[in-house]
């Protein structure tokens, strides 16, 4: 949909639904609204998405590929399941750092419940990724293989969504990304297989 947009609307598009939807009410945002940040006609925008929530869905999707993109590269070559699973930890507190207009949009602004409702909610090719990486480490013994790799994900995004927004509330004091490793250890406890097999002498944690 995004790639059927001249190049410079869909740039000032996309500033435009960052602005309006990072620092509004979404219940009082509308199409209106952005078509006025965005100079664009409210006639071009109706026809390319329909509504505002399909509008705003659509360039989270993209932003939230770009992170899974950051993430499959990153990972690269890295073998250790707890390192790989710091750098994910670490990846996600600094993009959204980095870009705290879409942290607030997805943590903060979109209803849930519309968003579950769409097909770019499940954001198939991140989940499929981190899911991946928790199943090897509950069949290598080292996480807790007495819950669900989905648990093990909602706990990890969790602690990640409630550091985010917490950090906007508190006034953006310190850095995210700076604290990711403290963070990280106290999610890798929670995480760790109670019961780790004889072999398991690594992160006696």
């Amino acid at each position: 949909m995004l790639n059927e947009l001249n190049p410079d609307i869909q740039k000032r598009l996309e500033m435009a639904v960052l602005e309006v939807f990072s620092n509004s009410d979404f219940h009082k945002a509308s199409i209106r609204d952005i078509a006025s940040r965005a100079g664009v006609s409210f006639t071009t925008i109706y026809k390319h998405y329909g509504s505002k929530e399909r509008l705003v869905f659509a360039f989270v999707d993209v932003w939230m590929g770009k992170l899974t993109d950051r993430i499959v590269d990153h990972l690269q070559g890295i073998e250790d399941l707890k390192e790989k699973l710091r750098k994910v930890f670490w990846l996600q507190l600094d993009y959204y750092e980095r870009h705290q207009g879409l942290g607030k949009i997805v943590f903060m602004t979109l209803p849930m419940k519309t968003w579950m409702a769409d097909e770019t909610f499940n954001q198939q090719r991140m989940m499929n990724l981190m899911i991946g990486v928790l199943r090897q480490g509950q069949k290598e013994g080292v996480l807790n293989p007495d819950v669900r790799a989905g648990t093990l994900l909602d706990f990890l995004m969790g602690f990640v969504q409630r550091s985010f927004f917490m950090w906007i509330l508190r006034g953006q004091q310190g850095s995210l990304s700076e604290q990711a490793n403290a963070m990280f250890e106290m999610v890798w406890r929670g995480m760790a297989n109670p019961r780790p097999s004889a072999n398991q002498t690594r992160n006696p944690e």
